[in-house]
């Protein structure tokens, strides 16, 4: 029989809010598993006690927020918006269907004012993680970090070019150190003190986001961006760091410290660790073999000179301390520079009658020089961790672990883009996306147990 619906619209009806919310929204999870009560006592010291209007429930701001990162929300004016429409929301935050939602310039306004240079967004994703440490979702043996780019709001071609002082490297005077005993060690002077010139460099500056970085890579598009340094856990993938730096900031320079700080935060135990090539550098390696760390990076893959043999074919002899090339001759140590590689040459007169010449050196003198880092052999040592069974198992799961974590959060959270501008609101961005992730893992993972 042909039927057609009549108009009730504005019809009054009496409903329950907790009867239009599915049993398994994802929300319903969260605010089962996870608890938000610590957001009040992290909060509580940036509102006064006795003075003003009542402010808006620390508790609703947060969670706003958070469902702004559940659902890939980029815009508050908008998230405003499907608060309003969305029931499910509405029970989420505790408002009635009747209720007002919160302007989104609250939203705005805290962020500007009240808890501007605070650390409030580092401590909320760093509980999360201490809760997901205490349902035992959180190993701490076995982390996998690598970086991503967040594209800024800023015209790649709209800059200025200035100079700028190079940042000291923190392990500077750990490699000065390890010259001068290598030096001694071999029977040389020690450096003379040079007057300290600041390096610079010349970099380009956004005019519209003058905290962002020009990023130019390989077989990557150029732009102005902040970098995603993050940390994930063996066990559950959970993220355990998140740290962001502006786009001309190589991967290796943060990554000892920010691993030195979940050891100390969260009390890591950490065995092992899987990095991209991008780390493969002198002072990292050396840095996990103190550390006592297992640690397997890709391979970094060099580009030898054309015609000209690669440094491989050199052969380095380690209890006599010389290098053997592939003609069977010797290349004997000649000095550590002050860059902290130790130089070997050969026998200019024996190179000059030598039939592989051509392949081994151009020098006008005929002397071949090669040279060796002061902290090579932890270098090697993370080679040879890369090449061994578990290690290759290990390396294996970077895909399954970082690189699904970053996949998740540009194309389900909205982290492909910065949503605002400036190295701060970029932070508080990618610390709610991995706060969130997390949340979302904690949740489905208990809700599954039961």
């Amino acid at each position: 029989m042909f039927h057609t619906r009549n108009e009730s619209q504005n019809e009054a009806e009496f409903v329950i809010l907790e009867d239009l919310v599915p049993q398994d929204h994802l929300l319903r999870k969260v605010d089962k598993y996870i608890d938000f009560k610590f957001i009040i006592d992290k909060v509580k010291p940036y509102y006064s006690e006795d003075n003003g209007r009542p402010s808006l429930d620390p508790l609703v701001l947060f969670k706003m927020l958070f469902i702004g990162y559940f659902y890939g929300i980029r815009s508050e004016r908008q998230l405003e918006k499907e608060v309003q429409l969305n029931v499910a929301y509405r029970w989420f935050l505790g408002l009635k269907l009747s209720d007002s939602v919160p302007d989104h310039t609250t939203i705005s306004w805290n962020r500007r004012k009240r808890f501007k240079d605070t650390n409030i967004f580092q401590e909320i994703f760093d509980e999360i993680v201490t809760q997901a440490i205490d349902h035992n979702m959180v190993g701490g043996r076995v982390l996998f970090t690598d970086s991503t780019h967040l594209k800024a709001n800023a015209n790649k071609h709209k800059f200025s070019k200035e100079e700028v002082e190079v940042e000291t490297r923190e392990y500077i005077k750990e490699l000065n150190q390890a010259i001068e005993e290598d030096r001694l060690a071999h029977g040389k002077k020690s450096l003379k003190n040079r007057e300290e010139v600041k390096e610079t460099k010349t970099v380009r500056k956004s005019n519209t986001d003058p905290e962002s970085g020009f990023m130019s890579r390989d077989h990557k598009q150029e732009m102005f961006c902040y970098l995603d340094h993050r940390t994930t856990d063996m066990k559950y993938n959970i993220i355990t760091d998140a740290y962001v730096t502006p786009g001309n900031v190589h991967d290796s320079v943060p990554y000892l410290e920010r691993l030195d700080r979940q050891i100390k935060r969260f009390d890591f135990k950490v065995e092992a660790v899987a990095l991209d090539s991008g780390y493969l550098t002198n002072p990292i390696c050396k840095g996990l073999s103190d550390r006592s760390i297992f640690g397997v990076i890709a391979h970094r893959r060099y580009h030898p000179t054309k015609g000209l043999f690669p440094k491989w074919k050199f052969e380095y002899n380690k209890e006599e301390d010389f290098y053997i090339c592939p003609n069977g001759e010797k290349l004997s140590y000649s000095t550590t520079n002050r860059e902290g590689y130790r130089e070997y040459k050969s026998n200019p007169k024996k190179c000059a009658i030598c039939p592989l010449l051509e392949q081994c050196t151009r020098a006008k003198n005929h002397q071949k020089v090669v040279t060796r880092h002061v902290w090579e052999e932890h270098k090697e040592k993370v080679r040879q961790n890369r090449l061994s069974s578990s290690g290759k198992m290990l390396y294996k799961f970077r895909k399954e672990k970082i690189e699904r974590s970053f996949a998740d959060s540009k194309q389900l959270h909205g982290l492909r883009y910065c949503r605002l501008r400036g190295l701060a609101n970029a932070s508080e961005q990618v610390l709610l996306t991995a706060a969130c992730q997390n949340m979302k893992k904690i949740a489905t993972h208990l809700a599954k147990l039961g």
